[in-house]
């Protein structure tokens, strides 16, 4: 008999049968990258899917339940918030701290389990902000060139667009006037995220403030438009704490002093809620962790024996830089003492390839979006971001010689 799963997949296999064989063509698509290039006021650098995908509401439902879950083990525990802050690098402990944090993403792949039915696993938690205005007119634009059914949603909860970014709004300026509040990253101008930067800029009017031209009087913070320096009330937090480093950024200001700022996604909770929780997540769909130094202690019995079924991550980093398949133990060895607690060794997870493609099967990894303004007493899932790919790693950057792979939007049918 088949699994309810199995059921809920294939009723939606016409969506894909009908865009694969009626609603895509390349003239569509080509649209669809001049009309995204155009709205965001750019040429994006990373590869957009030829296809979205389309998700049963079930699944995209229990997904987001799993992530709130998940996050309420962490923030909920004090004991883990206490390893969590000692795990903070001293260079960027920031003060003025947040009960919780305003931004999180629960990443997921799926897999298969022992009675067939597919499963969502946990790729990894981030309390950090995602693409959320260029994901919102990536959506529009899907369902608008392809000519997608009228029915099919990609919003949770039924938020209309006005609700939807009135969220964002009320989470990234709380009660502040948008020209003092500015999205700061680090050269933004040659991130790949650039596009997301003016969606945010054009929807919410924030500046895009580069780190390194920010001016410090006393414990205020400046930015200059126009030739006028003018006072940041709020910092929407862009910067990646690997990229400051790696960068060696000199900036007029230190992350540590107690500046008169408040912070839309605080710093602090870039390191509590990431690849560092996983060892301490309890759920069926969590795969098996261990930090590094803990495996060389002798904690291995949770993990798997083969070496090709385990990954060797950097907690500290972003879009998959530094991670390595199938350690061996001179990789493992190679890493110095000193460092090993800053890296994770990780039951390697196998997604199933659901998305029919004309390139061939195709495996999908789904985030949860969630934004958590001051306000509101949960935090509440707003969008979803999907990523395709045919290879071992699933970002954006990854899979780039190939077709119909990249970064994408959900549908599922509202009703």
């Amino acid at each position: 008999m088949r699994s309810r799963r199995a059921c809920l997949l294939t009723m939606l296999e016409p969506y894909r049968q009908i865009f694969n064989q009626r609603q895509f063509s390349p003239a569509r698509y080509a649209e669809l990258l001049s009309n995204l290039n155009r709205l965001t006021r750019t040429e994006i650098q990373f590869r957009i899917a030829e296809t979205p995908g389309f998700f049963p509401r079930a699944l995209l439902e229990q997904m987001a339940e799993i992530g709130r879950q998940l996050t309420h083990q962490l923030i909920d525990d004090p004991g883990y918030l206490v390893r969590a802050d000692a795990a903070i690098p001293a260079a960027f402990r920031v003060p003025n701290d947040t009960a919780r944090p305003h931004f999180m993403t629960a990443d997921f792949g799926l897999v298969r389990d022992e009675a067939g039915d597919l499963q969502p696993k946990l790729v990894e938690l981030q309390a950090f902000p995602s693409i959320f205005g260029y994901q919102e007119v990536a959506c529009e634009q899907y369902r608008s060139v392809f000519g997608l059914d009228s029915t099919l949603a990609w919003r949770p909860g039924g938020l209309s667009s006005d609700a939807y970014w009135s969220l964002l709004s009320r989470t990234i300026l709380a009660d502040h006037d948008p020209e003092n509040v500015v999205l700061m990253e680090i050269e933004p101008e040659s991130q790949k995220t650039l596009p997301d930067f003016h969606i945010h800029q054009d929807r919410l009017g924030i500046p895009i403030v580069d780190v390194a031209r920010i001016k410090r009087e006393g414990n205020r913070l400046f930015y200059s438009r126009r030739g006028t320096w003018v006072p940041i009330e709020r910092i929407y937090n862009r910067a990646i704490v690997d990229e400051w480093k790696r960068k060696d950024i000199h900036a007029a200001f230190d992350l540590r002093d107690d500046l008169a700022v408040e912070w839309a996604g605080q710093p602090n909770w870039y390191f509590r809620i990431s690849k560092f929780s996983l060892p301490f997540l309890r759920h069926a769909s969590v795969p098996a962790a261990v930090f590094l130094d803990q495996w060389f202690a002798g904690e291995r019995e949770t993990l798997p024996r083969d070496r090709e079924q385990l990954i060797l991550k950097p907690l500290y980093s972003f879009a998959g830089r530094g991670i390595q398949f199938a350690p061996t133990d001179r990789d493992l060895a190679s890493i110095p003492h000193a460092e090993r607690a800053a890296y994770l060794l990780q039951e390697r997870v196998r997604f199933e390839p659901v998305i029919t493609t004309p390139e061939g099967p195709t495996q999908a990894e789904i985030r949860v979006m969630y934004l958590w303004p001051e306000d509101a007493p949960e935090m509440i899932p707003v969008t979803h971001l999907l990523r395709l790919g045919r290879g071992a790693m699933m970002g954006v950057d990854h899979n780039r010689d190939r077709a119909w792979v990249g970064g994408s939007a959900v549908f599922f049918p509202e009703g």
